[in-house]
C-alpha cells in the first residue's frame, strides 16, 4: 500500500461522508450543465416567437436551476469540509497516541515533527476537499457533458471529448510537474527554515552568548530564500497548465461551432439538418462542462503535495518491525504473570524485546518509551493523550501518586498550567514521573515500561521499581500486567519473573515466593 493511502487511512473516512460530498458537487455541476444547456435552448426557442405558455416551464426550470446550483455548492462545501475536519481530527489523534507512546523510527527535529503534525496533516486534509471530490465530481461530469452531445452530434460530441481530456489530464500533468519541481527543491530549505526559526526562537538568549545567533538567523534566511528561487523556476509549467484550460474551451466551442453549422446547413432547421436550438446546446454547454475540469490542476497539485507529506508522516510513524533478541530464547518471557522486569546494561536488547512485546499483545498493550513526547500544552492535556475522559482530580491524583504532589502544589495553575515547550519546561526526573502518571490512567490492561526511573536518585528510583512490580498496594492493580525495563533492580522486590540480558545470554530469574 502506498504511503498516500497509508497516510489516508489515517483519516478515517467515512464512506457516507464521501458520498454525499460527491453527490453534492455532481448536483451542483449538474445545476451549471443543465442550465446552459435549458438557457441555449430557452433563448433560440424564444427566438422563434411561440406561444408564451410553450415557454413557461423552461423559464420556471431556469430560475430553479440557478438557486439549486448556489443551494448544492453550499451544501458540498459543507460535506467535504465536515468530512476532511473529521478525518485531520482523527490523523492527529492517532499521531499523538503514537507519539507520546514513543513509537517511531526515527528521531526528528523539533521542526520537523512540529512540520509534520501540522502543515503535513493539513495537506491530507487538502486532499480531500481539493483532490478526491473534486476528480469524482469532474470524472461524472466529464461523461455526463460528453453524453449530452453525443445524442445531439457525435463529432462535436468527439471534439469535446478531445478538449476535455486536454484540459482534465495534460493542465493537471503540467500543474503537477510544476509542484513536485517547487516541493522537492524547496522542501530541504523549508525544513531547514522551520528548524532553524524554532531553534532562534527557543534558544535565543543561550545563542547570543556563545555569539551564534547571527549565523542562526542567517542561514533561516538563506533557507527562505532558497524555497522562494524553487518556487521561481516552477512557474513556466504551471504557466502552461494555466493556459491549457482556456485553449481546450474556445477550440472546442469553435469546433462544435463548425460541426453546427456543417449539420445545419444553408436552408437552416431541415429535417436532416440541425435545428437552432440544437446548435445553440451544443455551442454553449462545453462552457459549462469545463467548469468540471477547472479544479483539477489543484487537485493534482494537492494529490502530489499529498503523496510528499504522506511519505514525511508515514516515515515519523513507521519504527523498524521489532525483532527478537538472538540470543533470547523462545519462551523466556513468561506472559502470563503480573508483574515482570527486563535488566541489562545498555545495548543488550531489552527496548527491542519490549517493543517486540508491544507488537505481539497489540492493542492491549501500552508501551511508554523513555523518549515519550511532551506536548507544548496543559499538563492535564499531556495526559489525555491516553485517555480523553481524565478530569482534574483523576489527573491530580495520578501525579501525587507518582511522586509529583510537592511540584504540582508549587504550580500556579495546577493541572491546568502549560508546559512551555513540551519536555524543556519539566526536570529529567519530573519528565519521568510525568510519563509514569500517563501510564498509571492508561486503560490499557498490559503496560510495557521503558527506563521509567531514569533521571530519578537512587533512593526514588528503587521506591518507584519497588510498586511498579508488586500488586499488593502498589501504583498498578493485581488486573494489569506491567512489564518494567530497567539498569538494575533493586533488592527484595515483588517481581514475578526477571529477564537478565547481560552477557549476550538471557537468564531467567524467578523471584522468591
Amino acid at each position: 500500500m502506498s504511503d498516500l493511502r497509508r497516510a489516508l487511512a489515517l483519516l478515517e473516512l467515512s464512506p457516507r461522508r464521501v458520498a454525499s460530498a460527491v453527490a453534492a458537487g455532481v448536483a451542483t455541476l449538474g445545476s451549471a450543465l443543465a442550465l446552459a444547456a435549458l438557457s441555449a435552448w430557452l433563448i433560440t426557442r424564444a427566438w422563434q416567437m411561440p406561444p408564451v405558455l410553450d415557454l413557461s416551464v423552461a423559464v420556471v426550470a431556469v430560475r430553479a436551476l440557478g438557486i439549486s446550483r448556489g443551494v448544492f455548492r453550499y451544501l458540498e462545501r459543507l460535506t467535504t469540509h465536515d468530512a476532511a475536519l473529521r478525518g485531520t481530527t482523527a490523523a492527529r489523534t492517532r499521531i499523538y497516541e503514537q507519539l507520546a507512546n514513543g513509537n517511531g523510527g526515527v528521531a526528528l527535529r523539533r521542526g520537523d515533527v512540529l512540520a509534520r503534525t501540522g502543515a503535513d496533516v493539513d495537506v491530507l486534509g487538502d486532499v480531500v476537499v481539493r483532490a478526491v471530490v473534486p476528480i469524482c465530481v469532474s470524472v461524472v461530469m466529464m461523461l455526463a457533458a460528453v453524453g449530452l452531445l453525443a445524442g445531439i452530434a457525435p463529432a462535436a460530441a468527439s471534439i469535446l471529448a478531445v478538449a476535455l481530456l486536454i484540459a482534465g489530464v495534460g493542465a493537471p500533468m503540467l500543474a503537477t510537474r510544476s509542484a513536485k519541481i517547487a516541493e522537492e527543491a524547496g522542501a530541504d530549505a523549508d525544513a531547514r527554515f522551520a528548524e532553524t526559526t524554532v531553534q532562534a526562537l527557543d534558544h535565543a538568549p543561550e545563542l547570543r552568548v556563545a555569539g551564534r545567533l547571527d549565523a542562526v538567523l542567517a542561514e533561516a534566511a538563506r533557507a527562505a530564500d532558497e524555497s522562494v528561487i524553487a518556487r521561481d523556476r516552477a512557474a513556466r509549467p504551471s504557466a502552461l497548465a494555466d493556459a491549457a484550460l482556456p485553449l481546450s474551451i474556445g477550440a472546442s466551442v469553435i469546433g462544435s461551432l463548425l460541426v453546427g453549422i456543417g449539420l445545419y446547413g444553408p436552408a437552416g432547421g431541415t429535417a436532416s439538418g440541425m435545428t437552432p436550438m440544437a446548435l445553440a446546446i451544443i455551442v454553449l454547454v462545453p462552457l459549462a462542462a469545463f467548469e468540471a475540469t477547472a479544479a483539477l490542476p489543484g487537485a493534482a497539485i494537492a494529490l502530489m503535495r499529498g503523496r510528499i507529506a504522506a511519505g514525511r508522516i508515514m516515515t515519523m510513524l513507521d519504527a523498524a518491525p521489532p525483532q527478537w533478541c538472538d540470543y533470547v530464547p523462545s519462551g523466556a518471557l513468561d506472559r502470563t504473570t503480573a508483574r515482570s522486569a527486563l535488566i541489562g546494561p545498555s545495548g543488550s536488547g531489552k527496548t527491542t524485546m519490549l517493543r517486540a512485546l508491544a507488537e505481539e499483545y497489540g492493542s492491549d498493550a501500552a508501551l511508554f518509551a523513555e523518549d515519550a513526547h511532551l506536548f507544548d500544552t496543559s499538563i492535564l492535556e499531556n495526559l489525555r493523550v491516553v485517555r480523553g475522559d481524565v478530569d482534574e482530580q483523576q489527573a491530580t491524583q495520578a501525579l501525587r501518586r507518582v511522586g509529583l504532589g510537592r511540584w504540582l502544589d508549587a504550580l500556579p495553575l495546577g493541572v491546568h498550567t502549560t508546559l512551555v515547550g513540551g519536555a524543556k519546561a519539566v526536570s529529567g526526573g519530573e519528565r519521568r514521573r510525568l510519563l509514569l502518571a500517563r501510564a498509571l490512567l492508561s486503560s490499557a490492561p498490559i503496560v510495557l515500561l521503558d527506563e521509567p526511573t531514569e533521571h530519578l536518585d537512587q533512593v526514588s528510583g528503587e521506591s518507584i521499581l519497588r510498586e511498579l512490580l508488586t500488586t499488593d498496594g502498589g501504583l498498578f492493580g493485581a488486573d494489569r500486567i506491567v512489564v518494567v525495563v530497567t539498569h538494575q533492580l533493586p533488592e527484595n522486590t515483588d517481581a514475578d519473573q526477571v529477564i537478565d540480558l547481560g552477557r549476550g545470554a538471557a537468564k531467567k530469574l524467578f523471584a522468591d515466593s
